[in-house]
């Protein structure tokens, strides 16, 4: 990766994990060309924190786990960087050459207060046509930035303008199912939980439909599958689409559960 500098100089990337030995090298080997990383482990017990020590350029700070939010915050306040600007990664995003041009290219007169990130999707390395994971703030001049939890996401709060970075990042997880679905349970009750605490017309359309529980399970893979093109991708569109599906029912099942209890709530009381 010779030849990036410029801008990337002003940029500590911070990368949260937990347990991420299936991603993190793919990850790091991405950052030679930043002066440090910020690695914040939530505790890992596997080979997470053994790879990290062999990137001469990774520090490490660790902290338990309480939200994602919470793990945000710390590292921008807390984390001790040094730079202006901070780059918010997951443990499976891999920065393209693309990517790392534009950033570079960045000048130090620009007014933004930070970016917008896009992503390539990939399953087992394989770039999707399509994805449903939405652009993120996540370049942006941490001492005006505060993250706030949303269901299972987290958002950055920041105050001034917000470009947009044309390149996109992949996002490449290649951890087990099994680990997938554990997270998925996880996620859906806090997403039930910020579902049922918001009135109907707070909700976004996608979000009602959710809460009808038996639409999305169904219609998002049909979605994945056609108008994302899911079907042009063979069996890793075909993999997508089912993830996608799972979460949604799973997702349905919390939300049904908990109508269920809070009506059989009522009828002790009455």
């Amino acid at each position: 990766m010779a030849g990036f500098g410029g801008f990337l100089q002003q940029v500590t990337p911070v990368v949260l994990t937990f347990n991420e030995a299936p991603n993190i090298s793919r990850s790091l080997e991405r950052l030679h060309c930043f002066d440090e990383v910020l690695v914040v482990d939530s505790g890992s017990t596997d080979e997470t924190l053994k790879i990290v020590a062999s990137f001469a350029n990774t520090r490490v700070v660790t902290r338990p786990f309480d939200s994602f939010a919470g793990q945000w915050n710390f590292a921008l306040r807390e984390g001790g960087i040094q730079t202006e600007w901070a780059l918010a990664m997951d443990a499976d995003y891999i920065l393209t050459d693309e990517f790392l041009a534009e950033l570079s290219a960045l000048g130090p007169s620009d007014n933004a207060v930070a970016y917008r990130l896009a992503f390539d999707y990939c399953i087992f390395g394989r770039k999707l046509s399509a994805t449903l994971y939405p652009p993120i703030i996540a370049l942006h001049r941490h001492k005006q930035v505060h993250y706030i939890q949303d269901g299972h996401c987290m958002r950055a709060q920041v105050v001034g303008t917000v470009g947009q970075l044309q390149s996109r990042v992949q996002h490449d997880d290649r951890k087990p199912l099994a680990r997938w679905l554990a997270s998925q349970a996880k996620y859906a009750d806090q997403e039930a939980a910020l579902l049922l605490s918001k009135p109907a017309s707070e909700l976004r359309i996608q979000d009602r439909l959710r809460t009808l529980m038996v639409i999305t399970p169904w219609l998002v893979p049909l979605y994945c599958m056609t108008v994302g093109r899911g079907a042009l991708d063979g069996w890793a569109g075909i993999y997508y689409a089912l993830q996608r599906g799972v979460a949604e029912a799973v997702l349905a099942l919390k939300l049904l559960e908990a109508r269920l209890a809070s009506r059989q709530e009522k009828q002790q009381h009455d």
